[in-house]
């Protein structure tokens, strides 16, 4: 007979659990990274540190948390949390998931609108 398998409802990056991995120090994270993530953690890990302490200070005092910082890449201790990072504009909320390790902020909240553009001959032009 054909055995059921169970799929788990863990989450995992690259072979880590995402809830073992928010004990994790940042520069053990880093290592499970690739390449371009793993050099701007190692090289801006006082910049994440001040960004975590921050969420905390904020998720106490129930502050939304709000960030202009679109090149910091995601760690698991922001998993769960809602930020607004600024798209030039406005701060566009963005709740980070497991799936957006690795990533960096800014790739959520985007730049531009989708044009829309009107259908021809419905516009007026003035007349000279």
């Amino acid at each position: 007979m054909a055995e059921l398998v169970k799929k788990s409802k863990d989450k995992f990056f690259r072979g880590e659990k995402v809830e073992d991995l928010k004990s994790v120090d940042t520069r053990e994270f880093a290592k499970l990274c690739k390449a371009r993530a793993r050099r701007t953690l190692l090289r801006n890990y006082d910049v994440v540190e001040m960004f975590l302490k921050k969420c905390e200070v904020c998720v106490a005092k129930k502050k939304p948390i709000k960030t202009h910082d679109r090149a910091l890449v995601i760690v698991p201790r922001m998993v769960g949390l809602t930020i607004g990072v600024h798209n030039g504009k406005e701060f566009v909320k963005v709740e980070v998931t497991h799936d957006m390790l690795g990533h960096r902020l800014g790739e959520f909240a985007a730049t531009r609108k989708v044009a829309k553009h009107t259908s021809l001959g419905t516009k007026k032009v003035p007349k000279k």
